[in-house]
Parts: structure tokens; C-alpha cells; sequence
């Protein structure tokens, strides 16, 4: 009976130990898809203000966010109904 308690108890353990194996292979693989390019410039600009900035995203399209904004403001709205 006891023999069979160490056997459940390890192939608990070595199922707990190849599931974090599997979530830290994940985590690992999810770093390395965008890795984040640091070069002497991006050092320079961290000794001289203490931080980093980086720019990933798309650059905004700023013709068409005016755009959008003056069809939204120009758009007629309903007034409220007085009680």
C-alpha cells in the first residue's frame, strides 16, 4: 500500500514539473516573438534621461483622426425631450 502512495506521489510530481516546463517554454517563446531592439543609441538616450521610448506602434494617420472628428461634430443630434 505504501509502495503504492510513492508511485502516485512522483507521477504527481513529474506531472507538476512537465507542466511548468511547458508554461515556462510558452513564456519564453511569447519573449523571444518581439524582441525588443536596444542599440547604442537607445543606450545613450537611457544614460542621458533615464528611460526608454520606443516607438513599436503604428504611426498615427492624423488627416484621417481630423477627419473622423469634424464628421462627428458635424453630425446633427437629437434634443433631449423635457418631462
Amino acid at each position: 500500500m505504501l509502495d503504492l502512495f510513492w508511485i502516485v506521489l512522483w507521477l504527481a510530481l513529474a506531472t507538476l514539473m512537465v507542466g511548468a516546463a511547458l508554461r515556462v517554454h510558452v513564456r519564453r517563446k511569447e519573449l523571444t516573438a518581439s524582441p525588443l531592439r536596444v542599440d547604442d543609441a537607445a543606450i545613450h538616450a537611457i544614460l542621458e534621461r533615464g528611460e526608454l521610448t520606443v516607438d513599436e506602434d503604428e504611426p498615427l494617420d492624423l488627416v484621417e483622426i481630423d477627419e473622423r472628428e469634424e464628421r462627428f461634430w458635424s453630425e446633427s443630434w437629437d434634443e433631449p425631450e423635457e418631462w
